[in-house]
């Protein structure tokens, strides 16, 4: 990967200005699509299969006038008066057949109706009037509502000085995110670190360019898609915050790594590329980490969850394409201008306090680790107590801001009716099988009033068609209190028992109840999502670090980051502390997705710290073997990046909290603890304590399992091993090797410490003690075979790093597998094949194959003329003598030998 992004780089500085334009053409092309298509976003959100969803599903058919959206109106009258006296039950009438003719209205009810109970308060002076609309929430026309609001105002000059009418319900609870002067402050505040961690204004303000340009694609990506799929309100909000803090820090981790390179005297074009290769290997794996995470939000099998998660991802993708493209491009233009003042050399005096505090710091916990480790478990232990009263709920109109149409009529429900009458429950039951459907559905009624848990039935009626019974059930506590969730769940447990009086069971439905059982469902998904983020985690860090109990260490850390978060989000939104000064109106439930969220963004960011700060202890290690040494080197390095990249996503995602969208509000609040708890508490204090304990046990990995795993250079080490041999051999061999071997799935060597020189035109004979010694070599020579070691360039192209393309660029022969196979090596030959590697020459028998295959070998040139090398192998050289033309012959044997090197007997350079 690091070779790959090296070459991204140099064609990034090439091309510089190209890159820039196509990103802003980008921009501009999908800002068109999106402003032409967009559909807007969806607030309610369903939860298909579930009895909640099917039934409310199945009532919009039989019982329109319960579809579509509704709007309340509270009126009281003026002080000392009734609202049911002759003025307020005229003026009520009147707003009715005023409101019945007006545009998607379907049904008004009265609550002064004898039909009607229940929607009048006890002291009688205030009735609650229910407007049902055709029109789904959010696409209300802004006409009918303003229609409403006037009808509203109407009402209460004609009820009289004194009286107030609030007017709201769900077209009124349709709050689209909005972006406010709050949000900026952490934009500010991300550019001042920047400011403080880079002494450049031209570095610093790179990143924030950078995330904007990737933030302005990602958005009109989830605008655009609302013309495919549904889309929840919170998308924006989210992909808007996560794009703005994943595109500054990965940005940052490849200019710090720029600024680094050049302070050591790097040239420019050379820096950037290696800054891509290395600091942006760690980049797409933390990018990767946090997409995996999000995608996985489609566990639950939930539609809008899953959207969200998939947009979610897009918006990380984009950061991380933007990082890798944008930022080489705006570094090349910015030049020398990066530069340090001063050599690195003579800057030491200049960092040395920042350098010592950290030095200072790692030692002191490491000084006796296993204290540091039971000290922080203690802590994030009961930081995690609050967890136990995180309670999950769909927010309604009491979680919007207050003045809002939505909360004032909320509050006033709330206060003249009860709580549960903003938290309706909807019964339906099957009439059609009986004879005395009122009788049946009355029936019910009476029971279910004497439920605990209920604080009425206003409403209990078959509808035109006589087949389905609707009951009204508001319930004695809101829609996000325990009671209403038992209350659901005991009517549904009372099915069975009307099924055998009745003859037919019933089914709860209501947004009420969809918000429960939306809740339950994703409570339910948290346990498989974390075994496989978690589970992820382990695989991910063995192959990035090799190493067992890196990834475990990791995997456990990650865990008190999330239960520290969830105790920190249910300390506030649950329990009211803190609600105040941080501006969050309603303490409650909190919105259901979120722990399943802040468990799959957290995982990425947790592993992007991980990965940058264990990597760089992994690289000194490998160097020296000296776990103490390595520890305190790799933290002194990596800690002011990682504490700059963490305060900027910490400001970012505070920014979101004082007055953030209500959905948004705990998400950000949950995201900003848990990256302060994860960065500064986990990975920069737990971490390296726990690699002091382990010391040199920390990179212990099973053959096997090493075996197993592949390996994913992070590091850079394949880019730093092709760098120092950009200059060898130094000529135009077509073979280069030294200290070549290879090694099987075992870790056991086949072969070891080769050496070769093919030039153009020549033609190499390896004699093996065995076809398989001898095939391995040429298989490895080809591009073909893992486990290679040591120096090896073929075509100009290294290996084990170029196997793709030297794959690509060789042809393969195996003679004995082959019917013609000099009809193969002539069809290479025709192809422009430089390099033909014949396997088993030796099993050829065909008399006229073998003339052929020599007149080959010995014209030794491609079809416009290019010379051709070969590589043979056999066992027996009497068979192939006479094939093989002696003036360009090198020869070679390979031994088995356990007594002898691997290599033996001369070996002839062309």
């Amino acid at each position: 990967m690091s070779s790959l992004l090296y070459r991204l780089g140099r064609a990034v500085v090439r091309g510089r200005a190209w890159v820039l334009v196509a990103w802003l053409a980008l921009l501009a092309v999908l800002g068109t699509g999106a402003a032409l298509f967009q559909q807007g976003m969806e607030t309610e959100m369903s939860i298909p299969g579930s009895e909640s969803q099917d039934t409310l599903d199945h009532l919009n058919n039989v019982f329109p006038q319960m579809s579509g959206s509704s709007a309340q109106l509270v009126a009281t009258a003026p002080p000392g008066q009734r609202i049911d006296s002759p003025q307020g039950r005229e003026a009520i009438e009147d707003l009715i057949h005023r409101v019945e003719g007006q545009e998607g209205v379907t049904a008004v009810m009265n609550p002064l109706s004898d039909m009607v109970k229940n929607q009048v308060s006890g002291d009688g002076d205030t009735a609650l009037i229910t407007v049902q609309l055709s029109f789904p929430a959010t696409s209300v026309p802004e006409n009918v509502k303003n229609d409403i609001l006037a009808q509203a105002d109407a009402l209460e000059r004609q009820l009289g000085p004194g009286s107030e009418v609030h007017a709201g319900g769900s077209i009124f609870s349709v709050n689209m995110p909005a972006v406010g002067a709050t949000e900026a402050v952490g934009v500010i505040v991300a550019l001042l670190v920047l400011l403080l961690m880079l002494r450049s204004l031209v570095g610093a303000v790179m990143p924030l360019v950078t995330a904007l340009v990737g933030v302005g694609v990602s958005m009109t990506i989830v605008l655009l898609s609302t013309a495919f799929v549904t889309v929840s309100s919170a998308a924006p909000m989210l992909g808007l915050m996560l794009g703005l803090a994943v595109g500054i820090d990965y940005s940052l981790f490849i200019v710090s790594r720029h600024r680094e390179q050049l302070g050591d005297g790097l040239d420019v074009s050379e820096s950037i590329a290696r800054s891509v290769a290395t600091a942006g290997s760690a980049v797409i794996f933390a990018g990767a980490t946090v997409i995996i995470a999000l995608l996985a939000l489609a566990v639950p099998g939930i539609p809008f969850l899953t959207v969200m998660g998939i947009l979610a991802g897009v918006s990380i993708a984009v950061g991380v394409a933007a990082a890798l493209t944008v930022i080489p491009a705006l570094l090349s233009f910015a030049g020398e201008r990066l530069r340090p003042k001063r050599p690195r050399a003579k800057r030491s005096t200049r960092t040395r306090p920042r350098a010592k505090f950290s030095l200072r710091w790692v030692r002191a916990v490491t000084k006796a680790p296993l204290l540091t480790i039971v000290i922080v478990i203690g802590a994030l232990g009961i930081c995690t107590l609050p967890a136990a009263d995180l309670r999950l709920s769909v927010p309604d109109a009491g979680a919007q801001a207050v003045g809002t149409p939505a909360r004032d009529t909320y509050d006033a429900i709330a206060k003249q009716f009860g709580p549960g009458y903003n938290a309706p429950l909807i019964v339906t039951t099957d009439v059609i099988g009986t004879k005395d459907p009122l009788g049946q559905v009355n029936g019910m009624a009476d029971e279910i009033r004497a439920l605990p848990g209920v604080a009425a039935v206003p409403m209990a009626s078959p509808n035109e068609t006589i087949d389905t019974g609707i009951i009204q059930v508001i319930p004695t506590g809101g829609g996000e209190s325990q009671s209403t969730e038992d209350l659901v769940h005991r009517l549904r447990d009372m099915s069975p028992h009307f099924e055998q009086k009745y003859g037919a069971g019933i089914a709860v439905t209501g947004m009420t109840a969809i918000g429960i059982d939306l809740s339950e469902k994703l409570s339910d998904a948290l346990l498989p999502f974390g075994i496989i983020v978690v589970g992820l985690t382990l695989v991910l860090l063995a192959m990035v670090f090799r190493s067992v109990w890196v990834p475990v260490k990791a995997a456990l850390g990650y865990l008190l980051s999330v239960g520290a978060t969830f105790g920190a989000t249910a300390f506030v939104f649950n329990q009211g502390h803190l609600a105040g000064p941080l501006n969050i109106t309603h303490v409650g439930g909190v919105i259901s997705f979120l722990p399943l969220l802040l468990m799959a963004i957290l995982f990425g960011l947790a592993m992007d710290y991980e990965v940058f700060l264990v990597s760089r202890m992994r690289e000194d290690y490998t160097h020296n073997r000296d776990a103490k040494r390595a520890i305190e080197a790799g933290f002194t390095n990596v800690s002011p990046v990682v504490v700059a990249a963490a305060v900027i996503m910490i400001s970012v995602f505070a920014a979101f909290v004082p007055h953030g969208d209500s959905n948004i509000k705990p998400i950000a609040f949950g995201l900003a603890v848990g990256v302060f708890v994860d960065a500064f508490i986990v990975r920069m204090t737990l971490v390296p304590a726990v690699m002091a304990l382990l010391d040199d046990r920390a990179w212990w990995l099973p053959k096997w399992l090493a075996r197993k795993l592949p390996a994913l250079d992070v590091e850079g080490e394949a880019l730093e091993h092709e760098l120092r041999l950009a200059d060898w051999p130094g000529n135009d061999e077509v073979v280069s090797a030294r200290g070549f071997g290879v090694r099987d799935d075992r870790d056991e060597p086949i072969f070891e410490d080769v050496r070769l020189a093919l030039r153009p035109g020549g033609v190499l004979s390896v004699q093996g003690d065995d076809d398989e010694l001898s095939s391995a070599l040429l298989h490895a020579l080809g591009g073909r075979l893992s486990g290679v070691q040591g120096d090896v360039r073929v075509l100009g192209l290294l290996l084990p790093q170029r196997a793709r393309a030297v794959r690509s660029r060789t042809a393969l022969v195996r003679c004995r597998d082959s019917e013609a196979p000099a009809a193969e090596i002539a069809s290479a030959l025709a192809d422009g094949v430089r390099l033909v590697l014949i396997d088993e020459l030796d099993a050829v028998a065909d008399t006229e194959q073998r003339t052929e295959i020599a007149r080959l070998l010995a014209d030794a040139s491609t079809s416009d003329g290019q010379p051709v090398a070969f590589v043979v192998t056999h066992q027996n050289p009497s068979l192939v003598s006479g094939l093989l033309p002696e003036h360009r012959l090198s020869t070679m044997r390979l031994s088995t030998r356990p007594a002898s090197p691997a290599f033996t007997g001369r070996l002839l350079e062309v």
